[in-house]
């Protein structure tokens, strides 16, 4: 692929999954009750944990869109990586319908982290983990 190819690729892949973020945690603090009720009545998880979450999808949304540091970023990665597939297998498992934005965020992410290393100036040392595998 060409270099503008590339470029184009990961920021709709970026941009993907900090929207999907940020539209989660907006969907957090404006339908709380809702929210509550989906923790508790549906996937049985308990509703401490949705205020971190609204911070952390923020926090991660920021990060990946700014990149301060490649540590932060690569942390971020690796976080929102684990997070959408237990979200999307949480879902799966209560026979919840909600769960392909994960799946489709999921591999949005994993196309933004094999490809940053060819948009951003600051290279990741775990960007090009498809080239030492081969």
């Amino acid at each position: 692929m060409s270099d503008r190819t590339v470029k184009i690729v990961y920021w709709i892949a970026t941009g993907l999954v900090a929207l999907t973020y940020l539209g989660g945690a907006t969907f957090y603090l404006t339908t709380r009750e809702m929210v509550v009720g989906i923790y508790e009545g549906i996937i049985h998880y308990p509703t401490y944990i949705i205020w971190p979450l609204v911070i952390l999808k923020i926090v991660a949304a920021v990060v990946i869109l700014w990149r301060p540091s490649t540590f932060l970023s690569d942390f971020a990665y690796a976080a929102m990586f684990w997070h959408l597939l237990i979200a999307a297998s949480a879902h799966l498992v209560v026979g919840d319908p909600s769960w392909p934005p994960a799946i489709v965020a999921w591999i949005a992410l994993i196309v933004s982290f094999l490809t940053q290393n060819r948009v951003r100036s600051t290279k990741s040392p775990y960007g090009d983990i498809l080239k030492s595998a081969a």
